[in-house]
């Protein structure tokens, strides 16, 4: 295997086959990518996210129930016509904005093998270019940039590039965790390994690996030979792990330290959380609504 020489990133693959169990009973006919932050799906913040970042192809990972993810990106003529005619242009606005946004692909994982293996189901979709993976449980603040960072060393430096945070080392355990070097550019590293969540003392760092990737396409011969870790999953994890130790495989492994705002839908407290936030800094929602949940804390808390 070679690495690729950088060239322009076009494609984006967001894994969306999960069951979304801890959000049950509301994603036991609902997928938990369609569950609403404020009034849009969480997955419609993902692909803004990618689509801003010049990836305007976007593949999506899907599973069985999952047909309303592509309901959303589709046309609804009967909709568009009834909005028409009642003369309400803004919110016609919006629902075309989502079936406007990118050119939408869909493949299934028909065997659910973890996130390894729904990477490796974007191969014939993707070819021999590097691609961007998001995982839809985090959505990061379109004013923070950080796919667009992460396009921007790739092409620089070949390779694959992962997101990463500094976490609470008490914390470590709940995400893959990196190994790595300083560099010139005080927000990247050179990842030179990584565990699939440690035990904080096992953890080689408190920089956590968050759900963004540039991958080199060398990603899927690996994955095709990688043996189920953690869980009994094909991790990505190991597959990068392997990148990282020879980059004559595929080139380097860079991490991008991101200190933004991030958004944590993974699990009902944060889901919440993020829905909060997300409402206070809307400017048609947000001064009202501050105001409610300050008296709300005031009085009732």
């Amino acid at each position: 295997m070679t690495q690729s020489s950088p060239s322009r990133i076009s494609k984006a693959v967001i894994p969306a086959a999960g069951l979304g169990t801890r959000f049950l009973p509301a994603t036991k006919a609902t997928p938990k990518e369609m569950l609403p932050v404020v009034d849009k799906p969480a997955i419609q913040y993902v692909v803004e996210e990618a689509v801003a970042a010049g990836l305007s192809d976007v593949l999506m990972i899907t599973g069985r129930n999952k047909r309303p993810l592509e309901d959303h990106f589709d046309r609804n003529y009967e909709l568009e016509s009834a909005l028409t005619r009642k003369g309400d242009a803004e919110r016609l606005s919006k629902v075309q904005e989502s079936s406007d946004l990118a050119t939408m692909h869909y493949v299934r994982q028909g065997d659910p093998r973890g996130l390894g293996h729904a990477v490796l189901c974007a191969a014939p979709h993707v070819g021999d270019q590097p691609f961007a993976v998001l995982l839809g449980d985090d959505l990061i603040d379109p004013r923070d940039p950080l796919l667009a960072r992460m396009v921007e060393i790739q092409e620089r430096e070949g390779g694959s590039v992962v997101a990463l945070m500094e976490v609470d080392p008490s914390q470590v355990h709940l995400y893959g965790c990196a190994a790595a070097d300083t560099t010139v550019d005080s927000d990247v590293v050179r990842v030179t390994g990584l565990i699939e969540k440690p035990e904080p003392a096992d953890a080689p760092s408190n920089l956590a690996v968050i759900g963004r990737y540039v991958l080199d396409p060398a990603i899927f011969d690996i994955l095709r030979h990688t043996e189920p870790g953690r869980g009994g999953e094909i991790q990505l994890t190991d597959a990068l792990q392997l990148l990282a130790a020879d980059e004559k495989i595929g080139g380097p492994v860079h991490g991008v330290v991101f200190k933004g705002r991030r958004y944590d839908t993974g699990d009902r407290s944060d889901y919440l959380r993020a829905i909060v936030r997300l409402a206070c800094e809307r400017e048609d929602l947000g001064p009202e609504f501050r105001t409610w949940l300050r008296q709300y804390v005031t009085e009732e808390m």
